[in-house]
């Protein structure tokens, strides 16, 4: 094992790039991933990184250097937030469809407008349904960790899709945190030299992101959505590999004090943190409080959410972007939707909190967890939302 350091989750994130060997890094900076990128264009400048480091003039170009380059056979990196995603969205969804492996760091921001800098998911909410691999983290190790974990599973000739993976702005990438790094042969053992499953190249012409015709287009998609329901097994699979390795095992779904648990938290990122601490204050309480902590996005974990559930009366789903003049927030919305058809579907109840970066204490999810009791008790419908913390 790698030596244990306090360092800033950005640099660490870097390093752990680095340790893929990537061959292309194409990013354009933006708060608050800009320490991502400007670290590795540090390493490749002194050559700690042997690699091809574009500075394109855009976010779309960012990704689309990135598709020209995994589809000729490089491991590729690219890096944005927020805005930048959202100029980038075009080619985000052309990445996925051509089944191109890109790994992409995402630094969790707030869409516009009102500007803002700050953390929240109202970014990757917004592609949601572009039909790459999304990951959650909690902690700088977490972050670390999946950096190399996410070229691994893009990588597989069973999988091929692009991994997003989702890192709070800020709440992560500029806090310093004790991470233990990996050491170079761990790297080595883990992660195998990058062999694409299709690839243009001169002596063996093929075609990439030719038109579709509408007899063939519905075909397309649904052997796009059935990869990306395959990969399930092998992002399970490499989580297992990679437990092995490191001591550190991963989950579709992950649970604190779930045991006999009647009301359980949900959360996505680095919210579990504190999270936790809200249920060790109320079980102290005498409350029967769980938590479980989202962390594969997509494909959706099904069977594991239903299993995690188990006997719980209540779901409190903490969202922390919101579908405007629909049903609250998006990940609530899947949470219904996935438990609709349980013999005793838990009653749901969805709080849209921390938006742009707006802190959520230990002492406010325990209030969000008495304004539920008394919401249901007043049999409120479960599809009314609140918006935490609004000032009157």
């Amino acid at each position: 094992m790698g030596k244990r350091v306090g360092v800033e989750v950005s640099i660490a994130a870097a390093e752990a790039i680095g340790m893929a060997d990537v061959d292309v890094v194409a990013a354009y900076p933006i708060t608050p991933q800009t320490h991502i990128v400007e670290h590795l264009a540090e390493m490749v400048e002194k050559k700690e990184l042997v690699a091809e480091y574009v500075p394109v003039e855009s976010e779309h170009s960012a990704m689309s250097v990135a598709c020209g380059s995994s589809a000729v056979g490089a491991r590729t990196f690219t890096c944005t937030s927020s805005q930048g995603l959202a100029l980038m969205n075009e080619i985000v969804f052309l990445a996925a469809s051509l089944r191109l492996p890109i790994v992409m760091a995402l630094a969790n921001r707030s869409l516009s407008g009102p500007l803002s800098i700050w953390n929240d998911h109202s970014d990757v909410m917004s592609i949601r349904d572009c039909g790459c691999i999304q990951l959650f983290t909690e902690t700088g190790q977490d972050v670390f960790d999946h950096m190399l974990y996410a070229f691994k599973v893009a990588e597989n000739p069973k999988v091929s899709l692009p991994v997003i993976v989702n890192l709070d702005g800020f709440v992560l990438t500029h806090m310093i945190e004790p991470i233990e790094y990996w050491d170079k042969e761990m790297a080595k053992q883990f992660l195998p030299e990058f062999k694409p499953v299709n690839r243009l190249h001169p002596d063996k012409a093929i075609t990439m992101g030719a038109l579709g015709m509408p007899n063939v287009f519905t075909e397309a998609k649904k052997a796009q959505d059935q990869a990306l329901v395959d990969s399930k097994s092998i992002i399970i699979e490499t989580w297992k590999e990679m437990g092995d390795l490191t001591g550190r095992y991963y989950h579709p779904v992950e649970h604190y004090k779930t045991e006999n648990a009647e009301t359980l938290f949900l959360t996505m990122g680095s919210f579990g943190g504190i999270a936790s601490l809200a249920v060790d204050q109320l079980r102290e309480k005498g409350e029967k409080v769980g938590l479980l902590k989202l962390r594969l996005w997509r494909p959706f974990p099904l069977e594991e959410l239903e299993e995690a559930v188990g006997d719980a009366k209540q779901i409190i789903v903490i969202d922390r972007a919101v579908s405007f003049g629909g049903t609250g927030g998006p990940v609530a919305s899947e949470i219904r939707s996935a438990l609709y058809h349980k013999e005793k579907t838990p009653v749901i109840t969805n709080f849209v909190c921390g938006l742009a970066g707006r802190d959520v204490t230990q002492d406010n999810f325990a209030e969000m967890y008495e304004i539920s009791k008394k919401r249901i008790n007043d049999s409120v419908k479960q599809s009314e939302y609140v918006f935490y913390g609004v000032r009157e």
